[in-house]
């Protein structure tokens, strides 16, 4: 199997199990809690942090970004080329989608269901900016500055933090935020809303990405551990 084959087949089994993650999470944390919303929100939020971070861990070493405006920054960058990123970006887009269908699945919904849950508003389109820029500045600060071997760590902490101190319950991710469209449970976000927040997530892309070139103009070289994945093998991630 060839490389970008399975860099293909990392993105898209990682962003689906990432959106089980999220879905499903916000599926059982509605039935637990019914009558709270906010620890439903917090049940929802330490499931995806826990999920992304063992995630980013395991497919680390092939690729694992999950997150459409990671991989543009990445191209951006010079990391990847645009077919390859291309190539991921849609794996990202089906996998996400996918998760949706599978996590709708488990619990017995229709697999397919448009969410009615309106999300929209200038706070709430400010709140993915600021989730964006602040996902971006955690995955390339912690990369470019040679700690690579501790994103995951960083990336599931921060967006289970991002739930809260963000408006907009931090998405930061385009296609978590298309395959969010066609549940409508907790997690969901209505079809007509999703436009603008994806809108919000590039610019915030823009943004993070100016920051990181700002911030973090050359490449610290990791420190060598014995067993580790080689640095091409890191240019991944999320």
């Amino acid at each position: 199997m060839s490389l970008l084959l399975r860099r293909v087949v990392a993105e898209l089994v990682g962003t689906a199990f990432l959106v089980i993650a999220v879905v499903g999470s916000g599926i059982m944390a509605s039935r637990l809690s019914p009558s709270d919303t906010g620890l439903a929100l917090l049940e929802n939020s330490l499931a995806t942090g826990a999920a992304l971070a063992a995630l980013i861990l395991a497919l680390q070493p092939v690729s694992a970004s999950f997150n459409p405006v990671v991989t543009l920054v990445e191209r951006a960058l010079g990391l990847l080329d645009w077919s390859t990123a291309g190539a991921l970006i849609v794996a990202q887009f089906v996998g996400g989608v996918a998760g949706t269908v599978v996590a709708n699945a488990m619990f017995g919904l229709d697999a397919v269901a448009l969410s009615t849950h309106p999300r929209t508003g200038p706070g709430l389109w400010l709140g993915e900016i600021v989730a964006t820029v602040g996902l971006l500045l955690v995955v390339f600060g912690t990369v470019r500055s040679g700690r690579a071997d501790r994103v995951a760590f960083a990336v599931g902490g921060y967006i289970a933090a991002a739930y809260w101190f963000t408006s907009s319950t931090s998405f930061a991710n385009p296609a978590v935020t298309l395959a969010r469209t066609i549940t409508d449970t907790f997690a969901g976000i209505a079809p007509a809303s999703a436009p603008a927040f994806m809108l919000a997530q590039l610019m915030g892309g823009v943004l993070g990405f100016i920051l990181v070139r700002l911030l973090y103009p050359a490449v610290a070289k990791a420190p060598a551990v014995a067993g580790a994945a080689s640095s091409s093998d890191r240019k991944a991630i999320l």
